[in-house]
């Protein structure tokens, strides 16, 4: 029996849909049923509850082989980062009391420097917070998932995909979502380590490439557009994030730019992504159509 939390995300649903084609058991803490019926029909053994319950997270950590961790993803946090702060408290208390043979956590590139990467801050408390855990661990530092530029499907039929990368001719570590369920399915799954480990996970891809693929599944000749520094925050708003809170997402595309949050950091391992853009944009387009 595996835990993953966030089934109901890309990330940890990639993940499950990995273990469960491994023929594993899989277990998920969840808030809301409703949203993870289609799990349950699975085989999906569903546990009541969210980040915020260390008691929780506690009941469903017992007795599995395996845990994938990951914090909810807040792109307006506050700026203490209180709740990542609260979350990363809850998972050690858990953690501590019924340790896992084995822990998987989301982690992003960048996560090893301690300023200046805006949200990525929250997964660089993660780390810090983590590292004195009793189980054996893995940190997965992915690259900017591909998955972000699906809005180009309905936006790009003019031609364009506006993007926050700048140039748009510089290569960035990007990775799709099923990439990294596969990857964290294989760590839970496979041979036993101690310690810690460091995994960093994408390949080195520009936004110009990521335009040109998703022309090639609408049948179209697609540029990327740098969105001008004085627009950044009304396109983030455009997100969904509110007016006067872009700020941390904004400082993680400046270091995202400024190319130091990239792939090769010492002492880590590396696995290259397998699935492309342009195969994360057909998938979508026939999943619209179906």
């Amino acid at each position: 029996m595996f835990l993953v939390m966030g089934i109901t995300g890309n990330v940890g649903g990639a993940t499950a849909r990995h273990l469960l084609a491994q023929g594993k058991k899989v277990r998920a803490l969840v808030r809301d049923r409703e949203k993870a019926v289609n799990w349950a029909n699975q085989g999906v053994e569903l546990v009541d509850g969210d980040w915020n319950d260390s008691a929780a997270i506690e009941r469903a950590l017992k007795g599995v082989e395996g845990a994938f961790v990951m914090l909810p993803p807040v792109w307006a946090p506050s700026p203490d980062y209180k709740e990542a702060k609260s979350v990363i408290a809850n998972y050690l208390e858990a953690l501590t009391k019924a340790a896992p043979p084995r822990v998987v956590a989301l982690s992003s590139m960048g996560a090893n420097k301690a300023s200046g990467h805006g949200v990525i801050t929250a997964l660089s408390l993660l780390e810090q917070g983590f590292r004195d855990l009793i189980s054996p661990i893995a940190f997965m530092r992915a690259g900017g998932f591909f998955e972000n530029f699906l809005f180009g499907l309905q936006v790009a039929q003019g031609g364009t995909l506006p993007v926050f990368y700048n140039p748009t001719n510089r290569k960035s570590t990007m990775v799709a979502t099923n990439d990294i369920g596969a990857e964290v399915a294989t760590l839970l799954t496979g041979p036993a380590w101690s310690g810690q480990r460091i995994v960093e996970i994408g390949s080195m891809v520009t936004a110009d490439e990521v335009a040109e693929q998703l022309g090639e599944v609408l049948n179209l000749d697609v540029k990327a557009f740098a969105i001008p520094r004085a627009g950044w925050a009304e396109g983030l708003e455009q997100f969904g994030i509110p007016k006067g809170h872009s700020g941390p997402a904004e400082e993680m595309y400046e270091a995202v730019n400024a190319g130091w949050m990239d792939l090769g950091v010492e002492g880590t391992e590396h696995v290259t992504g397998t699935t492309s853009a342009r195969d994360v944009f057909a998938a979508a387009q026939k999943a619209m159509t179906a």
